[in-house]
């Protein structure tokens, strides 16, 4: 296999388009790569230097960096073949069905768990009631697909505390009934504790590494060659660097330190361990994760036609945790998905960016899916780069095409890349697709489930997603230097497309290279 016994011979890629992701050469004829790294990248003539080179004919297949997910949940969505499938389940007797035989599947969990359910198409949200006529003597949970909300059981609720005089706890809310009741129904920060709870037993270190392994394998067909994990937990800290020291992480990570619960508040524990940058090419720490606002519960403000409305969860303490996180010497990144949860960020990233003793602080907003107007210029001015999703598109866009305010707008990409915003592509998996070349072509299409299109204004070209999907990502991530474009000097991960660049069409990946290794080609079942 080229570069893997021989890493002084060189591999020159040719015969097809070739983007570069470089802005001042986007274009070149010839790729060439000796051990991990790229070596030379420009005309055709460069071949003459390398006369003893493998050579790897594109056929006209277009080549480009490889992939990089700059909000992906893989520790956790690593994990979800062990769990119920709810994603299909439509009504009370197939979520019952589906967690029964998770029931019957893992009679020694602690808690029975399913994830997935969605309420966006037929608006069905299960109760305590559904999971208690399962019967079982301990506590079910069903996870929203969102992350953001879940369902417990009686037992659950017991388990963790909550009664009916129970206040809704900071940053959260607990479901009822017209008459008051508990209806089992958390979210946001009152989802965090069941989820942290019902996770518990799954992150025995061995086989969770066994888990994010394969699921980190699995990517590479996918043309994904590195992964930012958003919200990445102590835990699972350790996990990867076990699985990087010893050779079983088929995709580079950077590591996004969180708490062990996700949603939750800063751990400044995590703030005395290893800072933003640390690692190599293969692991690194990045960002610290805060949260702005809901996901279920976005902040959203402003005005419907004159009408005044006020909606959703912020957060509190954001500017005085981003200021702690950049004080330690850290970036930062914070989910915000509503406008108002976009405005609280503005505002802690400017008031540290007063006080912060570094001139690159490299903000992200993760999502940035509703913003007002005049915030799109201030993402550009304070630096930020917005973390975006294309595919939210496809399930959220048909939920909030009818809902639109005065002065925002719904993922307003287009907006942002003409204020010269740099964006970073990903997928939010596993709350919605994960494949680049898919997503892009949403981003493109701008299509909704329910077959319409949201705000067609703001479509991006095909190949500008696949520049947020590579350099986009990798500056996001710091990585610049490092990867995410075909330049001198930097790491040989490759794609290799097989079609044209068509949203209505995507082209698929023909070929996937990491450090000058071919590690998947389509059709080739004994690709590593």
């Amino acid at each position: 296999m080229p570069g893997e016994n021989t890493a002084v011979t060189a591999t020159v890629f040719s015969g097809g388009p070739i983007l570069t992701m470089v802005t001042a050469t986007p274009t070149a004829d010839v790729v060439v790569t000796e051990g991990e790294h790229i070596v030379a990248v420009g005309a055709a003539a460069l071949t003459s230097r390398y006369p003893d080179a493998h050579h790897v004919e594109l056929g006209g297949r277009t080549l480009v960096p490889g992939f990089i997910d700059a909000h992906s949940h893989l520790c956790i969505a690593a994990l979800h073949p062990r769990w119920a499938d709810l994603a299909d389940v439509r009504d009370a007797d197939g979520l019952r069905a589906a967690l029964a035989a998770q029931a019957r599947a893992e009679p020694d969990a602690g808690w029975v768990r399913g994830v997935g359910w969605s309420d966006l198409d037929n608006g069905f949200t299960p109760t305590r009631a559904d999971l208690d006529a399962l019967g079982l003597d301990r506590p079910v949970i069903a996870v929203h697909y969102s992350y953001h909300q879940c369902v417990v059981s009686s037992a659950g609720l017991d388990a963790l505390e909550i009664s009916e005089g129970s206040p809704d706890p900071p940053g959260g809310s607990f479901g009822r009934t017209p008459s008051g009741a508990l209806n089992g129904v958390l979210y946001e920060r009152a989802f965090s504790e069941a989820h942290a709870r019902s996770m518990a037993p799954y992150r025995d270190p061995d086989r969770w590494a066994e888990h994010i392994a394969t699921a980190a394998k699995a990517l590479l067909a996918e043309g994904v060659t590195c992964v930012h994990d958003a919200a990445c937990p102590p835990s699972a800290e350790r996990v990867y660097a076990n699985l990087a020291t010893t050779g079983r992480l088929a995709v580079s990570v950077l590591m996004m330190p969180h708490a062990e619960a996700l949603l939750s508040p800063l751990d400044t524990a995590r703030l005395d361990g290893p800072t933003t940058g640390e690692g190599d090419a293969r692991l690194r720490v990045g960002a610290v994760k805060l949260f702005a606002d809901g996901g279920v519960l976005p902040a959203i403000g402003g005005t419907i036609s004159g009408h005044e409305i006020s909606l959703g969860l912020v957060f509190e303490d954001l500017k005085a945790q981003v200021a702690t996180v950049v004080g330690h010497g850290f970036r930062v990144a914070v989910h915000a998905i509503g406008n108002r949860g976009a405005e609280a960020t503005l505002d802690a990233f400017a008031a540290a960016a007063r006080t912060g003793p570094d001139d690159d602080h490299r903000f992200r907003m993760e999502h940035a899916t509703l913003l007002d107007r005049l915030q799109v210029p201030r993402l550009r001015e304070l630096g930020v780069v917005a973390v975006v999703q294309p595919g939210f598109l496809h399930h959220m866009g048909g939920a909030v095409e009818g809902f639109v305010l005065d002065e925002a707008t719904w993922m307003p990409f287009g907006d942002l890349a003409e204020a010269g915003v740099v964006l970073a592509g990903s997928s939010d998996t596993p709350c919605a697709f994960r494949e680049p070349l898919l997503t892009s072509a949403l981003g493109v299409t701008r299509a909704t489930s329910k077959g319409t299109v949201l705000n067609a204004s703001q479509s991006l070209a095909y190949e500008d997603w696949l520049r947020a999907y590579t350099a986009g990502a990798a500056f996001a991530g710091g990585q610049e230097d490092e990867r995410g474009r075909l330049a001198t000097g930097l790491q040989a991960d490759l794609v290799l497309l097989d079609g044209p660049l068509d949203a209505s069409d995507p082209p698929n990946v023909a070929e996937t290279w990491v450090a000058g290794v071919r590690v998947f080609e389509r059709g080739d079942t004994s690709a590593r």
